[in-house]
């Protein structure tokens, strides 16, 4: 099977050029994207052109997006069957790493092959806690184990070229979003243990601390901003109705004020959560008929976890509260694998226009911008 080896460049040096002789000497065809690198950069991409294919964004997109650019540019341009390597352009990932990863892909076609670090030795601080929290939310959101969330070094075969280029994302996200919805899909992934290589302190590293954790946690952290305003309505209207209802002496106060709340709450919760959460672009009536059966199935728990908690003598403000707490986890897991599933369109492909007079060709991409194409 061809190996390929798909490597998104911004701003890289002279280890880059290293980088791809030594994969061209193995064997690969190389794909480069230079994602809106400047001027000074450009003798290394005419370098690198002798043995692989380079292509340019005009303008800098992000790690996503040159990702995705390869992708289609390979689909576009090698014929089936092959096995595609994404790899740093930094040179911390070494080509016998490389080369174990990418044969992992062949003996398992069907799976995402990671190469996974260790950790040992001296590795920078924001990397080691960067990679210990990410690896704790990817748990709690998909309820499975990957012990590196955040390698670059990963390899799949042309039967997942098209899902990868439909994933969205254009920066570090996107390589969290393959991850969580490959696991969401079913699909197996695969570890390689490799090295774990961080050359000057991991200083060569575009990756911004504060956007672009931000951009990896956004889905979640929009969802507990939704969750929490949901909750603050729901916790009022609960506390209202149980104090009016408790001073009349009625003995379904309790689940009446919350039966009352969560209908509320998850009116508001549905309509939060569809636009600004997970910006679910399907149905609206299937996703509202999944998010009132979820409702439903909530708030039958939910009542009895409180009235249970309420039973031991719990102070039911304070049972709703922790009750609330508990069904965050799983409300999110639901919502995001049931009601507001992404129904995995998208990835429009590129079209190439070559000129005779030229090396350069003229290449848009209808979801990606301009770029430009230089053929070997």
């Amino acid at each position: 099977m061809r190996r390929i080896a798909l490597i998104p460049a911004y701003q890289p040096d002279w280890k880059l050029l290293k980088l791809t002789e030594k994969l061209s000497e193995r064997g690969y065809s190389i794909v480069v994207v230079d994602d809106g690198s400047n001027a000074s950069c450009a003798p290394v991409f005419e370098a690198i052109g002798e043995h692989a294919l380079v292509v340019a964004h005009e303008c800098n997109m992000g790690k996503g997006e040159a990702l995705k650019t390869g992708m289609r540019a390979i689909r576009d341009r090698f014929l089936a069957p092959y096995a595609v390597v994404t790899a740093d352009a930094d040179g911390q990932h070494l080509i016998d790493d490389i080369d174990s990863v990418a044969q992992g892909a062949i003996a398992e076609p069907d799976s995402l092959v990671l190469g996974c670090r260790g950790f040992c030795g001296k590795v920078p601080l924001r990397s080691r806690l960067g990679n210990s929290i990410t690896r704790l939310v990817f748990k709690l959101v998909t309820r499975s184990r990957v012990s590196d969330t955040q390698t670059g070094l990963r390899a799949f075969t042309h039967r997942s070229l098209d899902w990868m280029a439909a994933v969205s994302g254009s920066r570090y996200e996107y390589e969290m979003k393959v991850l969580m919805e490959w696991v969401r899909s079913g699909r197996k992934v695969s570890e390689v243990p490799i090295e774990t290589v961080y050359l000057d302190g991991n200083e060569a590293s575009h990756f911004n601390a504060i956007r672009d954790s931000y951009s990896i946690y956004r889905e979640i952290l929009r969802f507990s901003g939704s969750s929490f305003v949901s909750f603050l309505a729901d916790y009022a209207i609960f506390s209202i109705s149980y104090a009016v209802m408790g001073s009349m002496g009625l003995s379904f106060a309790l689940v009446a004020a919350n039966v009352l709340a969560r209908i509320a709450s998850a009116t508001l919760n549905y309509a939060l959560n569809r636009k600004l959460v997970f910006a679910h672009k399907g149905s609206a009536v299937k996703s509202a008929l999944k998010y009132a059966l979820l409702a439903a199935g909530m708030l039958a728990i939910n009542t009895l976890l409180l009235e249970g908690a309420v039973a031991i003598g719990t102070v039911p403000y304070f049972a709703k509260i922790a009750v609330e707490l508990v069904l965050f986890a799983v409300n999110y897991c639901v919502q995001r694998k049931f009601v507001f599933k992404s129904s995995g369109k998208g990835g429009k492909g590129v079209v190439i226009d070559e000129k005779a007079d030229t090396g350069w060709g003229s290449v848009r991409g209808a979801d990606s911008g301009a770029y430009r194409i230089h053929s070997v």
